[in-house]
């Protein structure tokens, strides 16, 4: 199959937006319900390591299921995002 550019940019745009908007909603979600902290900590660089997280989760759900969009990869993003927001914000100190 023969993808010219535009195709390849799209194929991963629609690879990596799961992660994208997974890591802004826990961006959004942490200034929600841990007002005092997130704002303190800013949204860019837990955006920026929620988003990486994910991309590494989608990348490694590719290459063990050996196709994107398995409902398991969905859950661990989900999971490793969340815990990598826990982990950003001390979520252990309340």
């Amino acid at each position: 199959m023969n993808l010219d550019a535009l195709l390849a940019i799209n194929h991963l745009f629609n690879l990596f937006a799961p992660a994208f908007f997974m890591a802004l909603m826990m961006v959004v979600s942490g200034h929600l319900f841990y007002r005092n902290l997130a704002r303190s900590i800013g949204w860019l660089l837990p955006f920026a390591i929620n988003f990486a997280v994910g991309c590494v989760v989608i990348v490694a759900g590719l290459w063990f299921f050996g196709n994107d969009g398995k409902m398991l990869t969905y859950a661990a993003l989900a999971l490793a995002c969340a815990t990598s927001q826990w982990l950003h914000l001390r979520g252990w100190r309340g």
